[in-house]
């Protein structure tokens, strides 16, 4: 049986701010994960690809405020930038 994975394991390293916006983060990073996972079985940002975090902001977020959406993109930013990789995402 395997550990469920711990995204505040991984987003350490790059979450900075108060604590009301590291545990945001958190929570949205969470609700990312949960949402690949349901649609892809993808359970680990690891595997994921950049096709995976763009349907979140466009799919899922579709019927969201601006605001709501710019705070995900915010944290899919973190996300991105703890893979090191360099994808780049717009509203």
């Amino acid at each position: 049986m395997s550990k469920p994975f711990d995204m505040k394991l991984f987003l350490a390293g790059v979450l900075t701010g108060s604590q009301a916006t590291r545990r945001r983060h958190l929570r949205q990073a969470t609700i990312i994960q949960a949402a690949i996972a349901e649609r892809w079985q993808r359970e680990t940002p690891w595997v994921w690809q950049r096709k995976h975090l763009d349907w979140f902001l466009k799919s899922r977020l579709k019927q969201r405020s601006d605001d709501t959406r710019y705070y995900y993109l915010l944290t899919v930013r973190l996300i991105v930038r703890r893979l090191e990789a360099s994808w780049v995402f717009g509203i």
